[in-house]
């Protein structure tokens, strides 16, 4: 017996079949196989992340016994691979005709890495070292997978429905986190840290089936083999709205992932929450992702998708402020971190997924991987920076001061975004997705 070829979707078309009963009740999207394994696969595979999330910042900090400067390193392994790679991968993404191909061996090869750190652990070989390295080259792979997935989305999804695509994946991806860093601290504390990761390395196994399942027609590989590198930068540089949102998330980026750097280490030995309750703590932030996922669309009907963009600019780093406040009793400090996770979960979802649907909407095909890329080696490229700022500070005037300068300058990012045409945007601007930019 054979398996069925894979389905080529065709993007706003409806299905011919009755539908039952469960499928009526889905988005419109969800009804499109193609789409819906895409998404299915996507979900899993975010379920693992978000189960690393926790896992692996805690083998550091109980396996290995990193200190706040280690852990900063780590952070900045992860994301270092966005500064040095990604605008190069775009390149040579746009000139790629199989990028799907390539998202599996990224998922495949990412299975492998992940898979070395419980391996490592059984024969008391696991160190530091051993977790950079990791980390270095899952964020590489991470780093291809990504750019080859944003010509992806755009052939699976038309473009008068990229708020409601961004707005599943964002969801899938909320949904991932309520579960995962409760899952994941469960496990680590059933299992040991190392062990938990093995539900991350399935995971992407998960994604790279359900991406073999799906043969979406892509955009033409780009022909040309001159001035590609500096052609996503200069597209990104020459649009207002891309130039004040790149300055944007960068700001926010760099700030957050001072936080996120050292969130771990304070909460475990400051505030000495135990790996469940700091697991239970990080699903109230998705749970406030999940809401703001829901709601993206009406706010953007309502208020306008760059109104949007800001709002959320505001409210994903407000709530923050109560992590370096909060102090007392456990239940009190539960409470104050819970709402934090919560309201920055909420704000997170409105600029990503209104970010994401403006650029979906002015950046054509030719040029998406590359726009992708240049884009992604600021915007994440910010991230070990952040994090080895936050290491760094931390070891000199410690974890909480350092907590609430990163906060505080966290704030300030949607003071680029004001004098932007993005205040003015109301609906997702229209243009021709297959004409080149000039």
């Amino acid at each position: 017996m054979t398996a069925s070829a894979p389905d080529r979707p065709v993007p706003g078309s409806t299905p011919t079949r009755p539908l039952s009963a469960g499928m009526r009740l889905l988005p419109d999207l969800l009804r499109e196989v193609a789409f819906r394994r895409y998404w299915t696969g996507q979900t899993i595979s975010g379920l693992g992340d978000q189960i690393s999330s926790i896992a692996i910042p805690l083998v550091a900090v109980l396996a290995a016994h990193a200190n706040a400067a280690q852990m900063g390193y780590l952070a900045a392994a992860t994301w270092l691979p966005n500064l040095l790679f990604a605008l190069h991968a775009g390149v040579w993404a746009d000139r790629r005709s199989h990028r799907r191909r390539v998202m599996i061996a990224a998922d495949l090869g990412r299975l492998a890495l992940i898979a070395t750190i419980p391996l490592a652990y059984a024969f008391n070989a696991l160190t530091l070292a051993h977790l950079y390295a990791v980390a270095l080259a899952t964020g590489t792979l991470s780093v291809l997978f990504d750019v080859c997935n944003a010509p992806l989305f755009n052939a699976l999804v038309p473009p008068d429905r990229y708020v409601e695509g961004n707005s599943l994946i964002s969801g899938s991806r909320a949904m991932s986190q309520v579960a995962g860093p409760s899952i994941g601290g469960v496990l680590v504390q059933i299992l040991s840290a190392p062990l938990a990761l093995l539900a991350d390395a399935l995971s992407f196994a998960a994604s790279a089936f359900a991406l073999s399942r799906i043969a979406p027609v892509e955009p033409p590989a780009e022909r040309k083999t001159h001035g590609q590198l500096a052609e996503g930068a200069r597209f990104m540089v020459g649009s207002p709205m891309m130039r004040a949102s790149l300055a944007a998330t960068a700001t926010v980026n760099f700030f957050t992932f001072m936080v996120a750097a050292l969130f771990v280490l304070y909460a475990t030995t400051v505030l000495r929450l135990d790996p469940g309750l700091l697991g239970a703590v990080l699903g109230a932030g998705s749970v406030g992702g999940l809401l703001g996922a829901l709601c993206a669309g009406a706010i953007t009907r309502r208020i306008g998708v760059g109104p949007t963009f800001i709002l959320g600019s505001i409210v994903f780093p407000a709530p923050l402020l109560l992590i370096p406040a909060a102090h007392g009793t456990t239940p009190v400090v539960l409470g104050l971190l819970f709402a934090a996770e919560f309201g920055s979960g909420l704000g997170v979802m409105w600029l990503d997924i209104a970010g994401a649907s403006i650029f979906a909407a002015i950046v054509p095909d030719n040029l998406r991987s590359r726009v992708f890329g240049a884009y992604r080696s600021v915007n994440f490229g910010t991230r070990p920076l952040g994090s080895l700022v936050g290491g760094a500070l931390a070891g000199t005037i410690g974890l909480r001061p350092t907590l609430w300068v990163a906060v505080v300058g966290a704030l300030t990012s949607f003071l680029w975004l004001l004098p932007s045409p993005v205040l003015r945007l109301r609906e997702l601007p229209t243009r021709d997705r297959h004409t080149p930019a000039a």
